[in-house]
């Protein structure tokens, strides 16, 4: 797949008169699609062979360690982009495993807040610690003033992109 999405393949328009008139919009999107799955590609299989864990579950971590009073699974699952019911799985393990708990809030007992555990954080911050070493060798040959300005302009696109939502879903 990141052959095709790596190509200036335009054949996503529906007629030829698109491929030139969006051709800047689609080279972007494909282009942000190919950097994603090449990334996430790495991040998985280092995950998998070094820690035997998934991407999923350590994002979720990831979300938590932030969040030291633990979080609502509501916001949990904002914060992931996923649904509730998508995470649960993922939840279910992690309690199984130690590292997290799930309770009912003290004030609304329909709400559940979901914390790390002590064993959890710690696995976390190792895990942490390799991911950064990973994105590290894999932006080795970018400059950092070129890291910086992806991150300025990418950061700016995400703000379109998020006020362009009708109502204001995305804000």
């Amino acid at each position: 797949m990141a052959s095709n999405v790596e190509s200036d393949d335009l054949s996503l328009a529906s007629k030829p008169e698109e491929a030139s008139e969006y051709r800047a919009e689609i080279r972007l999107w494909l282009r942000l699609l190919a950097c994603t799955t090449l990334i996430s590609g790495k991040l998985r299989r280092n995950f998998r062979e070094q820690f035997d864990f998934t991407l999923p579950r350590f994002e979720l971590l990831a979300q938590l360690d932030f969040e030291p009073g633990g979080l609502v699974l509501g916001e949990l699952s904002k914060r992931l982009m996923v649904s509730a019911g998508n995470i649960t799985p993922i939840l279910t393990r992690l309690i199984e495993e130690g590292y997290i708990t799930r309770a009912p809030s003290n004030l609304d007992r329909r709400v559940q807040i979901v914390c790390l555990t002590v064993e959890g954080r710690k696995k976390f911050r190792r895990m942490a610690k390799k991911h950064g070493q990973w994105l590290n060798d894999m932006f080795q040959d970018v400059d950092i003033e070129d890291i910086e300005a992806m991150v300025q302009q990418l950061s700016r696109l995400k703000k379109v992109l998020k006020d362009s939502e009708p109502d204001g879903a995305g804000k």
